[in-house]
């Protein structure tokens, strides 16, 4: 375990579906039961541990994925860097991507408001900001968005239509 290093942390009150690059204190208030996730994009399945966090201003269900699940146990604190907000079937969850980090840390924290459960409450999906490329985000413009349907291209040179399947990366 180490000492909190001296970052600016946000409370679990804070936290909104559109919240990312937070930083955050919070005490593991219990550690739910491992399940295995089926890729939604193939490729077989990750493993996924929910576990409840929070500190004086709240809670908010915290999503461990594959090695995080072994790091944390009730009771322990943790700071989690760069983490951000995504919401399950419209409730709040707390992750740690790959561009984050979570660390157990020696510190005490004044005891956990469990009246106020971040999690409980149901939110509409915030929209999504543009990041670059061929029509932003959500994988729309020329090549397709996020329906999996097909779109067609008629008018091309040597006629007939061209069909793309789902989403194009690059």
């Amino acid at each position: 375990m180490q000492p909190a290093q001296q970052v600016a942390f946000s409370k679990v009150k804070d936290l909104n579906p559109s919240t990312k690059q937070v930083s955050l204190l919070a005490k593991v208030v219990s550690v739910g039961e491992k399940r295995n996730i089926d890729s939604k994009f193939g490729g077989g399945s990750r493993t996924l541990c929910e576990a409840v966090v929070g500190d004086e201003t709240g809670t908010v269900i915290f999503s461990l994925w594959e090695a995080q699940i072994g790091q944390v146990a009730t009771g322990d604190v943790v700071q989690v860097n760069n983490g951000y907000v995504s919401l399950v079937r419209g409730r709040m969850r707390l992750n740690v991507g790959k561009y984050g980090t979570l660390e157990k840390v020696a510190q005490a924290l004044p005891e956990v408001n469990r009246t106020n459960d971040l999690s409980a409450a149901e939110h509409d999906s915030p929209p999504r900001e543009s990041r670059g490329g061929f029509g932003g985000g959500g994988g729309g413009g020329s090549y397709g968005g996020r329906s999996g349907g097909r779109r067609t291209y008629s008018g091309r040179p040597g006629g007939g239509e061209r069909r793309l399947h789902g989403r194009r990366r690059f």
